[in-house]
């Protein structure tokens, strides 16, 4: 059975303009899936419709069934009981998914109290914990840390913790590096793969990067304007791609590479 399954999702702005256009899929317990496209073909739309974090505006229909939950028309009682607990999400850009006025520990105690039922000393303990096993220096001090007082690795990795932190069956990851150097960035990807490989955590990746993707995930859909041109196992399309598209996307990736080679051998 799978930890989420989308059928057929449309999603609509309020004129009616579609920007995810009958998009299918499903992730396995402990599969790793890719998603990948150009901005606006609807990869980071799909991931907020997976947890009912749609914009205002913007409309979803189809299924959309995580660990059981049909999420299009769920209420937000039903929405909070498997966000989380049983699927949890890392953005882009950290700062926008912190509280810059909240000390990092507090925002991480948040849905360990929700969902976990702790307080006290148990609860700073899980805190604690949880900053530690995403590889943080010093948790109990940067757990008294607010966001500004931080790098924007260990930003991403605060972001990471917070999403780990009641073990969901499903992380979401939209872009999770993007904003980072590209040091820092193989660093946390090293990491997420580690943590994903060692809870058997399901994987839904979500990147502009066709490398990154090959890195992350075992099997990847492409996107191109709210549809899936071409899916398969990463080897497979990566090497044989069939649809023009994706043959773009592997060329660009190579030519890219190609160049980041000839810069370093200078």
């Amino acid at each position: 059975m799978s930890i989420l399954a989308i059928r057929d999702l449309v999603v609509r702005t309020a004129d009616g303009r579609t920007l995810v256009d009958h998009l299918s899929l499903s992730v396995a317990p402990g599969e790793r899936l890719g998603l990948i496209g150009e901005s606006g073909s609807g990869k980071s739309l799909t991931s907020l419709a997976a947890l009912g974090l749609l914009p205002e505006g913007m409309t979803a229909t189809g299924s959309v069934e995580l660990a059981g939950t049909q999420v299009v028309g769920a209420t937000e009682k039903q929405l909070t009981a498997v966000r989380g607990r049983q699927a949890a999400i890392v953005f882009q850009e950290p700062l926008t998914a912190l509280d810059p006025l909240m000390r990092v520990g507090r925002q991480i105690a948040g849905p360990l109290a929700r969902h976990r039922g702790l307080k006290g000393a148990a609860l700073r303990h899980a805190v604690v914990e949880a900053l530690r096993q995403v590889r943080l220096p010093e948790p109990e001090r940067l757990a008294r840390s607010f966001p500004h007082e931080i790098s924007g690795g260990q930003r991403q990795r605060v972001a990471l913790a917070m999403a780990l932190a009641c073990e969901p069956r499903l992380l979401i990851a939209d872009e999770p590096t993007t904003a980072l150097d590209v040091t820092v960035q193989s660093d946390l990807l090293d990491l997420l793969d580690a943590l994903v490989r060692e809870r058997a955590m399901a994987l839904l990746f979500i990147s502009h990067d066709l490398a990154v993707v090959a890195r992350t995930s075992e099997r990847v859909i492409v996107l191109k304007d709210g549809r899936a041109v071409e899916e398969g196992p990463v080897r497979d399309v990566v090497h044989a791609p069939r649809d023009p598209y994706t043959a773009a996307l592997v060329d660009s990736a190579r030519r890219l590479e190609h160049a980041l080679d000839r810069r370093r051998t200078r």
